[in-house]
């Protein structure tokens, strides 16, 4: 995945890390556009091939990142994005068929910064710390040609400070193992003391020193990108090339994980509000029979007292009002049922 604002070389530094065109029909929106205009995810398949390795991978681009005017909201989309293949991928592993699991989540994400500034942007900082538990962040220097190389390793060092500041967790690439070779030692070396890469990104050939490279002609010399003495973006693609096993497995280990512990958190607490919501239920229904049968002793209690002054008293008026009342109170203890509500003032009257 590629993150960044608007107008900093996502599009062409990947095309030049796989030497292709992904959006060849682009179409760059305009400033009255770009006022109403939304994050997108546009997701393209490519091929890398590196010292006879081939690499099938799929690229994450993410216009509109940053462009609105009020940009709090922005990095919702994808978030929302990372955390649908991790449930995509929750739901296949718990599925019947869990040996052909399509692993479409988002492993690595390359967070371009610009490099106009004083370090860090608030939304940089907001960004990072939103998906830094979620996807390993790669930190990337976009531009890098706009510093000379006092200024780019000044700049480097800010980034850091501030990276450290905030508390947010970058890629660290791992350390070599004792038995690898010592090329490779010290290729994980040099590797881990560019971070955040610098980068360059140009599709052109120009002719520089006699021969053919991909790079960028400036009135005062050339900067050419596949050179390590003027940019980082070849140990860019080696660290993506070389250590793509471990962002996998630092993905699945730590990243997936958390989301997964969570998903089970969330169903366990749904079902304990499920479970406390019957309790209550059943509670409620036998309050209401304990009152029913308080109501219906009550009710006895009172047919007795009036039948035993009726027939005291005779078939005169009053016997008969008394009769009524008898009535009515009967047919309130035979109509009562737990699930009707108890309210003050209810009149049950009799059919008669």
């Amino acid at each position: 995945m590629v993150v960044g604002e608007s107008g900093l070389g996502k599009s062409t530094l990947i095309n030049s890390l796989f030497l292709t065109d992904l959006y060849p029909e682009r179409i760059i929106p305009g400033a009255a556009e770009k006022i109403e205009c939304t994050v997108q995810i546009e997701t393209s398949t490519v091929e890398i091939e590196e010292r006879g390795v081939k690499l099938r991978l799929t690229v994450v681009d993410t216009p509109g990142y940053g462009d609105a005017i009020n940009s709090q909201d922005c990095f919702s989309t994808i978030i929302s994005y990372i955390d649908d293949q991790f449930e995509r991928y929750l739901h296949d592993e718990n599925g019947l068929n869990r040996r052909h699991i399509v692993d479409n989540r988002v492993h690595c994400c390359f967070y371009f910064i610009s490099p106009m500034g004083h370090g860090l942007k608030p939304l940089d900082v907001q960004f990072m710390k939103a998906i830094h538990n979620k996807v390993n962040v790669v930190p990337v220097i976009a531009k890098a040609d706009a510093l000379n190389l006092e200024e780019r390793q000044r700049f480097k060092r800010r980034v850091l400070d501030e990276i450290e500041e905030h508390d947010i967790e970058i890629y660290r690439l791992p350390e070599a193992e004792s038995d690898e070779d010592e090329d490779f030692k010290e290729q994980t070396r040099i590797l881990k003391a560019s971070v955040p890469f610098a980068v360059v990104g140009s599709n052109q050939k120009i002719e520089a020193q006699g021969k053919e490279v991909r790079g960028r002609l400036y009135p005062w010399g050339v900067v050419e990108v596949e050179n390590t003495e003027h940019n980082d973006f070849l140990k860019l693609r080696t660290m993506l090339i070389t250590h793509m096993q471990d962002l996998q497995e630092v993905t699945q280990d730590l990243h997936y994980e958390n989301f997964r512990s969570e998903s089970l958190k969330r169903g366990s607490r749904k079902g304990a509000e499920m479970d406390r919501m019957d309790k209550d239920k059943d509670k409620i229904l036998l309050e209401k029979e304990a009152e029913l049968r308080r109501m219906q002793e009550t009710i006895t209690k009172m047919q007795a007292q009036m039948r035993k002054q009726s027939e005291s008293e005779g078939d005169g008026p009053r016997g008969k009002g008394l009769t009524d009342v008898a009535r009515i109170l009967t047919y309130t203890s035979t109509s009562w049922s737990p699930s009707d509500p108890l309210t003050p003032g209810s009149v049950f009257m009799s059919p008669e």
